[in-house]
């Protein structure tokens, strides 16, 4: 099976600017070709909620063999904060954050996240992979200028950020896609923005949306953001570029929110050949495209429920909904 690691390249402080080169330090190395025993998903912002704060936005924390990572950072700068201590999760050890892509309801957290936890450990939250073409500028300019203020801020207070144009191993067994080729019909983002390229302004679609994989023997277990890379997309690039296995489970947004039925059932039917086991759909991938799925899936109420904050999933264990979405 093909597996390539991805060029990384250090974000230079200027905005937009890249500098390229190895990167250098305590980098995971590609390459690491591993299978993961232990997976932990929690969820820590989506918009339902048993406790703590619901929001429009997502953040999940991962432990995979001992890694954490968290993924995403939620849209109001302390909800992750104020959840992750509501359910005794301290952050202030996690090294490693993941954005899928450049949306504030993903974003949001990020800056306050470091800031705080940063008091504790100087590297808590220092490192942040996201896929290329996240700094590229908006048109029309989001609110209090995008990421653009994000990575400002971010690498003001030592945090770095590590931009993948391919897919990489960030340890055994746990990969990020990088940007997922766009090759079935899927149009999963709002379609109104624009972004500025070499090549002009274009329609933004994007580019950068990346999902995190875990290869277990079990099958692969993806993470989403927002998905709006399609999850048919997505999925299909984890499985050539990581190993062509069974999708054990899927997990996050897919922004299935205003699809009608017929694209509802063109998406189950191209996921049902993947076997998947377990779905977890939070954010925007809407209630009503969840119980869609599941009966398309053939899945059962304990396997295929709507996300919530504390919501979790494991290996074992499968999918823990708590009260409200069980």
């Amino acid at each position: 099976m093909l597996r390539l690691a991805c060029r990384a390249v250090v974000l230079a402080a200027m905005p937009f600017a890249l500098s390229t080169g190895a990167v250098t330090g305590s980098e995971p190395s590609p390459g690491l070709h591993g299978r993961v025993r232990a997976v932990k998903v929690v969820v820590l912002s989506t918009m339902l909620a048993d406790s703590g704060i619901g929001e429009w936005g997502f953040a999940a924390l991962v432990e995979a063999d001992g890694h954490r990572i968290l993924f995403d950072t939620g849209a109001r700068p302390d909800t992750v904060l104020k959840n992750a201590r509501e359910l005794g999760i301290d952050l202030a050890a996690v090294h490693d954050v993941v954005l899928s892509h450049n949306h504030g309801d993903h974003t949001g957290g990020l800056v306050a996240l470091r800031r705080e936890h940063a008091k504790a450990n100087p590297d808590a939250l220092s490192r942040a992979w996201v896929g290329r073409g996240i700094f590229l500028p908006r048109v029309p300019a989001p609110p209090s200028a995008g990421m653009a203020a994000v990575k400002a801020a971010y690498e003001a207070d030592g945090g770095r950020f590590v931009e993948l144009d391919e897919p990489r191993e960030l340890f055994p067994g746990v990969w990020l896609t990088g940007p997922v080729p766009r090759v079935n019909p899927e149009r999963n983002w709002s379609g109104t923005g624009r972004i500025q390229t070499d090549q002009g302004t274009v329609e933004d679609n994007l580019p950068e949306d990346q999902a995190l994989v875990f290869d277990t023997d079990r099958g692969l277990v993806v993470l989403f953001g927002c998905g709006h890379a399609g999850v048919v997309n997505t999925l299909t690039y984890a499985r050539k570029r990581v190993r062509e296995a069974p999708v054990y489970a899927v997990l996050g947004g897919l922004h299935l929110f205003e699809k009608d039925d017929a694209a509802l059932d063109w998406t189950a039917d191209r996921l049902r050949p993947l076997g998947i086991a377990n779905l977890l759909g939070a954010h925007c991938t809407g209630l009503e495209a969840v119980y869609h799925l599941r009966a398309r899936l053939g899945l059962d109420r304990g396997r295929c429920v709507v996300g919530a904050v504390g919501a979790s999933f494991t290996l074992d264990g499968g999918i823990d909904p708590l009260k409200l979405a069980r």
